[in-house]
């Protein structure tokens, strides 16, 4: 999960860049060293990512012998990292050969797709993981008819067949066009761009505003739980029992809620603020040219 925040946070800073450039109303912004820190950051995210999430999945999947509903859930959300690094080399390239990209443009919508794909993937997943905690120290006695490892598959199916539903657009939106050199689009060409809005906009309340909200909600819901006396005493999360028990699941639930909100307020939000700034100004740019 940490890859992927990370990733997010660097495709934040450039969506800044672009908001930046695109009105007259701001002062032209100059990008040089853009072409260094993009290539150095992706670089640096692609080596400690790669190790820190095999060493993640060798532990999920060698070292773990009982797979719980959390399990599938964090082996998922890893599954989505490990995904998006494996294109970081392509955008090193592009990036330090200044935004021309020298793959073919099936490999740029591949890039692209797979981006955003993590990126609602790791929050949809994020959001499953609040929903499992909630109903565990909520409802501890019906957690254990509601939550089982059979199920918690069931739903990661569900979550990818609708991650690959909803980003399957992008496929078709992305493209490359030669502007003196080649550019891969990260959203796509000016004559899409009117649908493209229209469809990012639905995908974002979709995938990120209703996850978000359901996060928020489950999180506040917890921590009022957590917060009452008699807490733990007929049960913690996943059906563990009360005294040191209730104490460490008290513990993981707390940094749980600690991760999950630190992900959200400091990575997905700042990232679709500054998406949803940039695209308002595109529109406006393209929609009133002879005025900005």
């Amino acid at each position: 999960m940490s890859v992927g925040v990370l990733t997010i946070k660097m495709a934040t800073f450039d969506n800044s860049t672009n908001l930046a450039n695109v009105s007259a109303f701001y002062c032209k912004l100059k990008e040089e060293f853009k072409y260094i820190l993009l290539p150095v950051s992706y670089a640096f995210v692609f080596v400690i990512g790669l190790a820190l999430n095999a060493t993640a999945l060798y532990v999920i999947v060698f070292r773990t012998k009982r797979w719980k509903p959390s399990t599938i859930y964090m082996f998922n959300l890893t599954m989505c990292d490990t995904l998006y690094i494996f294109t970081l080399p392509f955008l090193i390239y592009y990036y330090a050969d200044e935004n021309d990209w020298p793959f073919s443009e099936p490999i740029c919508k591949l890039i692209r797709f797979l981006f955003y794909a993590n990126l609602y993937g790791s929050i949809l997943f994020l959001c499953c993981i609040s929903l499992h905690r909630f109903i565990g120290i909520c409802y501890p006695v019906h957690s254990l008819s509601w939550v089982s490892a059979r199920r918690a598959r069931l739903v990661s199916v569900a979550v990818w067949a609708t991650v690959l539903f909803c980003q399957g657009p992008i496929l078709y939106f992305s493209r490359t066009k030669n502007q003196g050199t080649l550019v891969c689009y990260d959203t796509t060409s000016p004559e899409l761009f009117d649908d493209f809005l229209v469809y990012s906009s639905i995908v974002s309340v979709l995938m990120f505003v209703l996850p978000f909200l359901v996060v928020m909600v489950c999180n506040g819901l917890i921590v009022r739980k957590l917060l009452e006396p008699g807490w733990g005493s007929e049960g913690g999360a996943e059906g563990e029992s009360g005294g040191p028990n209730a104490h460490r699941s008290k513990q993981k639930s707390v940094k749980m809620i600690i991760i999950v909100l630190a992900a959200f307020m400091l990575c997905f939000l700042p990232f679709h603020l500054t998406r949803s700034l940039y695209y308002v100004f595109r529109y406006l740019r393209q929609a009133n040219p002879a005025q900005l």
